[in-house]
């Protein structure tokens, strides 16, 4: 111990009077840490951590299948769900749930809109979480003539209700309906699985779901719930599918026609983590590429450091010091700095983490909200191993190499290192691989980059600039029918009437949101029984929506005022879908429906442009508009789009205002424009690019601190050589271009080596792309003389040094 306790202060002192070679070595070391810790922390969270439910290995959510290849599982009908209830035997329990925005009013502050999770009375159950307060939703809540009740989230009752002791018990108003508090929710509590919406929030507030009595119709319309199940013990993911796959069958028998879809299985850990798997694991790799590369430079920098002790170690060598002794205190001070850089590298990834967990979890999530993210010990365990192995790793061969001298040799030779030749070719190595990463993550950062670039040139097919967006939810505080049409029509008179206000109008879907609202269409000739699926988008919107987005009317004629419900139904299609289902007909006066009550009744009135519905990487796909005064009974939640002659959030106060002037309980929410909206959409496209591209430029830093490394030696080795070549006549130009061009080979060899790793590397993220191949020359060719460029900067300085050698001083030291 006491012989340990000397070569640890000896270590600190060496690496004290050695601050350059000691900050470098720490600072490299500790960024490669810091990313791999802050990227495994989340990968951790997502992929491994056990969720916060109990046993949460049994749990899976269970979808409907779609015929429609393209389309992702992600909702389920009522019938069906009923159905699976009662005849699936694989399950303890199934439960099912719906969101929706309802207004909060009374008590504890101003309206808001809140989210309420309509949930079957067992979904705490399934779950395995029970409240802190109260008791949660029964069977009994659940009866139609049963007095409505909630259960409250941590979240709400601390912020909105101060965490009143005594909460329950009370009442709070829901769209204008009192209903009691029966419990409160653990804090950090969160149950909602994502759908596609940008603007889907966690449930706040729990209700009971009354399934209504038509709920097994035969037409079985409308798919709007989750489904979440927890197997029974011994029960298999496949012999659970296996099942559900044959009640999936015997439904579609029974109802052909919308209703029986199959069914699909997912485990909730795959559900949570989706298509974020693959983007992780890229994630995962490319800093892995990082501390590699980080660590090769440390190799280098431990690599000249020891042949510069090369005299020291010789004399020590020399007085009788032992091998072994010497090397444990190179060792010794190689695992101080890996110390020294794997604790900056902690306080790094802990800002690294929190960073990217809050960038990744806001509106456009790239991480799934609903786990905790946090530096574990296992986290900190793979840290400090990280660490350890580096400085033993990294820190073996120098100490190996420095303590193998000849002594007679040695010591004849001086200050010149006698290894110096196997020295460099290691550290040449360790720079063309540092090269070759960094061209790999680069290139893959340049192909996001343009991805990103690509979908914000995305044709929309609509004007977005000064568009003001945001909406309301009448239907929440008890509106329907004509009172809800009143509404609509009181407030568009005063939305209208804005100074700033070119134009007002309403949409059952805000456009590039990842919103979606689709139903089978029925063409001329077809029944609601046909079995035909033409799965197509549907916007149900006010008579101006084409003019105030602009968005050309390609033929036919616009919705007027006239179209209400005393007229005939009737849509305007978009040329997809006209060129799809129409390819040899003129669409213009078909009649097409939706169900067997529209069936042949909705006249196609006009032909409009197509336009990007819920997102900039969609293809073009079938969409109808339907006007609005025909189909409230459709228009839950109302969006509103205000095309303004300046600024659109200029207008935020005049529109709550004027909300408030129709009905002072409901809330504004939404409010934000439409451009903003859609680079929410891109927000995970440019958090991954972003994420490439710094791990990218480090690793470009790192690998051009590398090449000034050795090249720095390599001049400071041949100065005696340089020396000759200058008295002998040569001209600094000469000297000048061999130090570069010494450096410049390395660098093409990496170019080399790393291009053909891009090369086969960047097809694994082919499907993440858009608009650029993976194998895309411009990009390649781009990186390439962008390492070119900087491989040039770091190659100059030790040029130039070698090019003031002063030949007599050279000769002399020799």
């Amino acid at each position: 111990m006491r012989t340990l306790l000397q070569d640890l202060r000896f270590g600190l002192r060496v690496l004290w009077k050695s601050k350059g070679f000691t900050v470098a070595a720490v600072v490299a070391l500790a960024l490669g840490v810091a990313a791999n810790t802050a990227i495994f922390s989340v990968v951790h969270a997502v992929l491994i951590e056990p969720l916060p439910y109990k046993d949460p290995g049994r749990l899976v959510m269970a979808w409907e299948l779609t015929r429609m290849p393209d389309r992702r599982p992600n909702v389920v009908n009522p019938g069906n769900f009923l159905d699976w209830r009662e005849q699936a035997d694989v399950f303890e329990e199934l439960a099912g749930y719906f969101d929706q925005k309802q207004g909060l009013t009374g008590e504890g502050g101003e309206p808001q809109e809140v989210t309420v999770q309509q949930a079957t009375p067992n979904l705490f159950r399934v779950l395995g979480v029970e409240p802190i307060k109260g008791r949660g939703l029964s069977d009994e809540d659940a009866r139609p003539d049963a007095p409505p009740v909630v259960v409250m989230g941590h979240g709400l009752w601390q912020r909105r209700f101060g965490g009143d002791p005594g909460i329950v018990g009370k009442t709070v108003t829901l769209g204008g309906t009192p209903a009691t508090v029966v419990g409160v929710m653990p804090a950090g509590f969160q149950w909602f699985i994502r759908k596609g919406s940008l603007t889907a929030t966690p449930a706040e507030l729990w209700a009971p779901l009354a399934f209504a009595p038509n709920a097994q119709s035969p037409q079985r319309r409308g798919r709007f719930m989750g489904a979440v199940g927890r197997l029974k013990p011994g029960v298999t993911l496949e012999a659970a599918q296996a099942q559900m796959d044959g009640i999936g069958a015997r439904l579609a028998e029974q109802y052909p026609y919308n209703a029986g879809r199959g069914v699909t299985l997912v485990p909730l850990r795959d559900q949570l983590a989706g298509v974020l798997r693959p983007a992780l694991w890229l994630l995962v790799g490319a800093v892995g590429f990082l501390l590699l590369i980080a660590c090769a430079n440390v190799a280098n920098l431990l690599l000249a450091r020891a042949a510069l002790r090369g005299s020291e170690i010789t004399i020590r060598l020399a007085v009788g010091a032992g091998r072994w002794r010497l090397m444990r205190q190179l060792l010794t001070e190689s695992l101080l700095l890996s110390v020294l850089g794997g604790a900056l590298g902690i306080l790094f990834a802990l800002w690294g983490k929190d960073a990217l967990a809050a960038m990744g979890t806001g509106h456009g999530d790239f991480l799934p909200a609903n786990i905790e993210y946090s530096l574990n010990l296992r986290v900190l365990g793979f840290t400090i191993v990280i660490s350890v192995l580096t400085g033993l790793l990294f820190g073996l061969a120098p100490a190996w190499r420095a303590t193998s001298l000849d002594l007679s040799t040695a010591l004849k030779e001086s200050n010149r290192s006698a290894g110096s030749m196997s020295r460099s070719r290691v550290s040449k190595a360790l720079v063309i691989l540092q090269v070759a990463l960094s061209l790999v993550l680069l290139v893959g950062a340049g192909l996001f980059i343009r991805t990103v670039r690509n979908l914000e040139r995305v044709e929309l097919g609509f004007n977005q600039e000064n568009l003001l967006l945001f909406s309301v939810q009448p239907r929440a505080n008890g509106y329907k029918d004509e009172r809800l049409l009143q509404f609509y029509k009181q407030l568009f008179e005063r939305l209208d009437a804005l100074p700033q206000a070119r134009a007002v109008t309403l949409a059952s879907i805000p456009l590039i949101a990842h919103y979606q609202n689709n139903s089978v269409l029925i063409l001329p000739g077809e029944t609601a029984q046909s079995g035909v699926e033409r799965l197509t988008n549907i916007q149900i919107v006010r008579e101006n929506y084409f003019t105030t987005m602009e968005i050309p009317l390609l033929r036919g004629r616009y919705f007027s005022a006239q179209d209400d419900k005393r007229a005939p139904q009737v849509a305007i299609i978009s040329e997809t879908l006209a060129r799809k289902y129409f390819p040899n007909d003129d669409p213009i006066g078909k009649r097409v429906g939706f169900g067997e009550k529209t069936v042949g009744k909705i006249e196609i009135v006009g032909i409009a442009r197509d336009i990007k519905y819920a997102s900039q990487r969609e293809e073009d796909e079938p969409l109808i508009y339907l006007p609005w005064q025909q189909n409230s009974d459709e228009l839950g939640q109302g969006f509103f789009a205000i095309r303004t002659t300046g600024d659109p959030t200029a207008l935020v106060a005049a529109v709550r205002q004027s909300v408030r002037e129709v009905d002072n309980s409901l809330p504004v929410t939404d409010v934000k424009t439409q451009a903003g909206l859609a680079g929410e959409t891109l927000r995970p496209d440019r958090l991954f690019a972003s994420l490439l591209s710094f791990f990218g430029l480090l690793a470009l830093l790192l690998a051009a601190i590398g090449l000034y490394g050795v090249l720095a030696y390599s001049v400071t080795q041949r100065t005696r050589e340089i020396g000759i070549r200058l008295a002998l006549g040569a001209q600094r130009g000469d000297v000048l271009r061999l130090v570069i061009w010494h450096g410049l080979k390395l660098v093409l060899m990496g170019l080399f080596i790393g291009a053909l790793a891009a090369f086969a590397l960047t097809r694994v993220i082919a499907s993440q792309l858009y608009g650029v191949r993976a194998t895309d020359p411009v990009t390649f060719v781009m990186v390439g003389a962008l390492l070119m460029i900087i491989a040039l900067l770091a190659c100059w300085v030790p040029a130039r040094r070698a090019t003031k050698v002063d030949p007599l001083i050279a000769l002399r030291a020799e």
